[in-house]
């Protein structure tokens, strides 16, 4: 009897040894820091991941460019330095060609609705899924800067008029329109610009509402502006290709299933931290001033040619560019219609 329980007992070590074995970590990149919402929304990523496989996928995440600064943050996972990261696709124009639709400068100023419509295309449009195949990538998943709006230390935008002379800190189109509009174009990151503000190597940041609670831009902001046009929305979670195919078919679904609700937990994320920046700023005094009318009709004709010119670029890689803005304008109709009627996910009517 004694043989057989130690027979036993080794058996069950064995089994126990393979379980703990067949189980995957992942290692995952992340620029920013490991707080406010995206770092939230990254950490709900990993435990959804678990959860939908029952503890057999598990992420491991490294904050602050541990492993690899934003800027290199696409060879670094197509290469394998991590197995998945997040991704800023403003840094990697080419690359990123057909995730870059979501930095359009489009009028949609819902954080939800954008990264809806965003998300369908990257998962459902094959040219695209082939065109990151190609590059040893897979997409997972979708978060948003928010709309973009502007922040300044020592100067007001209170209309577009105001943006002549004045340096300002811009991303992808949006920074070039600041530039045609007159601004002078500081390259620097977001985490950056706090600094920049402080010791007067900008005058204003391209920024988004929520940023001002996490970066704590309240302490060097004297003022706000509300752009509300459009959004920084090529920004997300990719994975390398060969880690992704290596995975066991349940595991791809847990994460293709945690990366598909992303969004919705991301925009409940972002909505409320948008209204509680917003509070900060407004409990401190701080100046916000709103776009009119005529200057957002001003601002669009403006980001027109970066548009076409993203289309013509997305078409040389082998893209349908106009069928993919003309999509991606349907879905965000539909996404906000979705939205009238029903309500968000997360606060249905």
């Amino acid at each position: 009897m004694q043989r057989l329980s130690k027979t036993a007992a080794t058996t069950a070590l064995l089994l126990m040894a393979g379980a703990a074995s067949a189980q995957t970590t992942l290692f995952y990149s992340e620029g920013g820091p490991n707080r406010g919402v995206r770092a939230e929304a990254t950490k709900w990523l990993v435990d959804e991941v678990a959860r939908q496989s029952d503890g057999d996928l598990l992420i491991d995440v490294n904050w602050g460019g541990a492993l690899f600064s934003d800027k290199v943050a696409v060879q670094s996972i197509r290469d394998g330095v991590a197995d998945m990261g997040t991704v800023i696709g403003a840094y990697f124009p080419q690359d990123m060609i057909a995730y870059g639709l979501a930095d359009l400068p489009l009028p949609n100023s819902d954080p939800w609705v954008g990264m809806r419509a965003i998300d369908e295309i990257m998962r459902s449009d094959e040219t695209i899924v082939q065109n990151l195949a190609a590059q040893n990538l897979v997409y997972v998943g979708t978060f948003t800067t928010s709309p973009v709006q502007v922040g300044c230390k020592g100067k007001a935008i209170k209309s577009l008029d105001d943006l002549p002379g004045v340096k300002v800190r811009g991303v992808g189109a949006y920074g070039k329109m600041f530039h045609d509009l007159g601004a002078t174009p500081v390259d620097m990151s977001v985490y950056e610009a706090y600094q920049g503000l402080e010791t007067g190597v900008i005058d204003c940041t391209q920024t988004y509402t929520y940023l001002i609670e996490s970066l704590k831009f309240n302490e060097v902001l004297d003022s706000f502006t509300e752009v509300d046009f459009g959004q920084i929305g090529s920004l997300g979670v990719l994975m390398n290709k060969q880690t992704y195919d290596s995975l066991s078919p349940g595991q791809q679904d847990a994460l293709m299933a945690a990366g598909k609700g992303l969004a919705d937990h991301y925009g409940r994320l972002v909505e409320a931290a948008n209204e509680r920046s917003l509070q900060i700023l407004v409990d401190q005094g701080t100046p916000i001033y709103k776009l009119s009318d005529e200057d957002k009709t001003r601002f669009a004709a403006t980001g027109a040619p970066y548009v076409n010119e993203w289309i013509a670029r997305a078409d040389a890689a082998g893209l349908n560019g106009q069928a993919l803005v003309d999509r991606y304008i349907e879905l965000i109709g539909v996404y906000a219609k979705q939205r009238d009627e029903q309500g968000y996910p997360w606060n249905p009517r």
